[in-house]
């Protein structure tokens, strides 16, 4: 009993890093240890309306609230793009009034701590690489289909953003050249037929919907995935040129339905794709759900500061 209460005390004591996931709703934080172990975690909700000035505020707080001596760096990530340093939120999606915000500064100051942040799909990207369905690869995309088409780039365990840390933007490759305009300024994008929002257009129902009919043996729903998952497969193929991935981590909200659209999507990719550019590759659904984010911003912090 005394040598396990001794050893909780030394890995409580050990050297920790916060990792933080903020969205338009909530504010997610969890207390890391080096070996990914959470210590604590705690949510609270993202001030409305979230000016930049509100949201440090609510961060800084909820890091008092999460926080400890043994709390040496914040990672954090954000719904846009940050700059190549991780030290400016650029723009962030669902958040008012953010442009080129020197976050990174702002919560040094008002925390003490050194601060790094990065797109919160990169952060998806490196938390599933670090404690999710890509640990056992050192190269590996992550695509997370939600409202949007997120994605991250790891390629030998690190983190690829690109030049300026604008890298990664996996969904707005262009599958179809006279296809919808996507917010990007792109036409036809991977996005604009694989998102939530393309689905909802697609078929006027939700995605969680056409998941249930197609396990209730739906048949226009399990036609529609057939064809959502050769969509996917078609853009992957690009994807598997460029960058030939040992793994394809499928996350967002839409990989529920995961088992209806894969078998169609790996087809696509063994028909489009040299086989010496596809060799032992895996399309695997993520693990770590809306944990993924504030994992990866800790892994984030260990790289950056305590490596």
């Amino acid at each position: 009993m005394g040598t396990d209460s001794n050893l909780l005390t030394q890995q409580q004591s050990a050297p920790q890093v916060l990792g933080i996931d903020l969205g338009g709703t909530a504010i997610k934080l969890g207390r890391f240890q080096e070996d990914g172990t959470c210590l604590q975690s705690l949510t609270v909700p993202t001030p409305q309306p979230a000016t930049p000035e509100a949201v440090v505020e609510a961060i800084a707080h909820a890091v008092t609230a999460c926080g400890g001596s043994e709390v040496k760096a914040i990672g954090l990530g954000t719904p846009g793009p940050a700059d190549a340093a991780g030290r400016i939120a650029r723009v962030a999606i669902n958040l008012a009034g953010w442009k080129d915000v020197p976050l990174a500064d702002w919560l040094e100051a008002k925390t003490g701590l050194p601060t790094i942040l990065a797109n919160d799909a990169n952060c998806a990207g490196l938390g599933e690489a670090w404690l999710g369905a890509g640990r056992r690869f050192s190269n590996m995309i992550l695509l997370t289909l939600g409202t949007g088409v997120g994605g991250a780039i790891i390629l030998d365990g690190k983190l690829f953003t690109g030049h300026q840390g604008a890298g990664g933007e996996l969904g707005l490759i262009t599958l179809n050249p006279d296809g919808p305009e996507c917010n990007s300024g792109n036409r036809g994008s991977l996005e604009q037929y694989v998102s939530v929002q393309a689905i909802r257009r697609r078929t006027g129902l939700e995605p969680e919907e056409l998941g249930r009919r197609a396990k209730a043996g739906d048949r226009v729903a399990l036609e529609f995935w057939e064809s959502y998952g050769r969509d996917l497969g078609a853009g992957l193929a690009s994807l598997i040129y460029v960058l030939t991935p040992e793994a394809i981590i499928i996350g967002g909200g839409v990989s529920a339905s995961a088992e209806f659209f894969f078998p169609t999507a790996m087809a696509e990719i063994n028909r489009r794709v040299l086989a010496s550019s596809r060799a032992l590759l895996q399309l695997l659904v993520a693990e770590l759900g809306n944990q993924a984010g504030m994992v990866g911003a800790a892994k984030l912090a260990w790289e950056k500061f305590l490596n």
